[in-house]
């Protein structure tokens, strides 16, 4: 206990390092009644921190690395805290490596005053845990930085958020089209708020996807020895793809193994923040997703001029995740082209083509009844062209 109370007045002083807070962090403070919450992004986009911004602020707070308890349950800590300090919201960081999280968090909430925020950057966990916790968690999402919070928290550029419809019809400050120039350093590696101590992130990527690969995934799929390599093969192979040539089938061709292995793999990587699946328009569900990588991982299997125009797609699906739109790709004829995404909007569906300077209207035959926009890397605005980097002032939701 004395070392849980010297590392919780550690995390106390730290936090006042960062005094620009994310969206979400009102929301939890706001947060009240018996629902606990859980916060569940990947490694390195600012959990621990908004824990500590919480801890800082919320009074009779306590924070908890949970991979410092040792053989304590979290009931038995939750319990002396209560008991003994007096704490009223109990700050959990990284839950997944406490054995049998769910059941001590069913525990505190059942028998015990407190409120908790949890956070774990290995969601499957928590996704599995989710039916077991039911009515007293509530998960929600940390996402990267959008455009434009990467913009205010690093360049100090505040900018008010864009709708989709804003960006259709020009519905913009002058002040967002002079952001481009950013828009590159951004999309490699910009948008994870660890960059901005650590300029040089290649290495934490790979470190990061080597504790997947290990660790997180193996922890909680209860998978074979041989398996982990296999799934750092697999995201290798959708690494130096091209986007359009990934599916369940080429998957497994290109890899030896079933469909159904690579519809399990991916659907892990996909909880571990890896990879992006996007689903098909259309209700045949025999059709396969699109599979994507998270923003910027390509870049650790490609160069950056090669990348870019995964990167791209990549950005144009992450984003309009964060934001909370439904949105399905487009699955072209064989030969034909195809537009690649059609987004719902309460203003009216969105076909959406991302592409290079270059991009022409072709893929909009057979479109016209449908509201359009072609995001490119230019700051053209004619006719149906945006600039790319403006999808990125939609603002985040942070619902899972």
């Amino acid at each position: 206990m004395d070392t849980l109370l010297e590392l919780n007045d550690l995390a106390k002083k730290q936090a006042g390092r960062y005094t620009k807070k994310r969206p979400i962090f009102e929301r939890l403070k706001a947060d009240e009644g018996r629902a606990f919450s859980g916060i569940i992004g990947p490694r390195g986009v600012g959990k621990t921190v908004l824990l500590r911004q919480l801890l800082r602020e919320v009074p009779d707070a306590f924070y908890v690395s949970v991979d410092t308890l040792d053989d304590a349950t979290l009931f038995e800590t939750a319990k002396k805290l209560e008991e003994r300090y007096g704490v009223r919201l109990l700050l959990l960081d990284e839950i997944h490596f406490a054995k049998g999280y769910a059941e001590d968090l069913k525990k505190i909430h059942d028998f015990l005053g407190l409120r908790v925020v949890f956070t774990s950057s290995v969601a499957l966990s928590l996704v599995q845990s989710a039916q077991d916790l039911s009515r007293r968690a509530v998960l929600r999402r940390l996402w990267p930085f959008t455009f434009r919070e990467y913009l205010d928290f690093v360049h100090g550029r505040p900018l008010r958020a864009l709708s989709l419809a804003d960006i259709l019809e020009k519905r913009w400050d002058p002040e967002h089209l002079r952001q481009g120039h950013l828009f590159d350093e951004y999309l490699t590696g910009g948008l994870f708020p660890f960059r901005m101590e650590q300029p040089e992130t290649k290495a934490v990527f790979e470190a990061i996807l080597e504790k997947i690969f290990q660790r997180d995934i193996p922890r909680t799929a209860g998978l074979r020895t041989d398996e982990p390599a296999l799934i750092e093969k697999l995201v290798r192979f959708v690494g130096k793809s091209a986007c359009d040539d990934i599916s369940y089938s080429s998957l497994s061709r290109n890899l030896g193994i079933t469909k159904y292995k690579a519809e399990q793999y991916v659907a892990l990587l996909d909880k571990a923040f890896v990879l992006d699946p996007v689903l098909p328009a259309g209700t045949n569900v025999l059709r396969e997703p699109k599979i994507l990588m998270s923003l910027p991982l390509r870049l650790l299997y490609k160069e950056r001029d090669e990348a870019i125009g995964g990167l791209r797609e990549d950005f144009a699906a992450e984003t309009l995740r964060m934001a909370g739109k439904e949105f399905h790709y487009l699955k072209s004829p064989i030969g034909g082209k195809t537009p690649d995404f059609l987004v719902t909007d309460p203003d009216g569906d969105v076909v959406v083509e991302v592409g290079g300077k270059g991009k022409g209207r072709r893929q909009f035959k057979g479109y016209q009844a449908r509201r359009k926009v072609l995001l490119t890397p230019s700051d053209s605005l004619e006719g149906d062209r945006r600039p790319l980097f403006l999808l990125g002032f939609l603002p985040a939701s942070c619902e899972p």
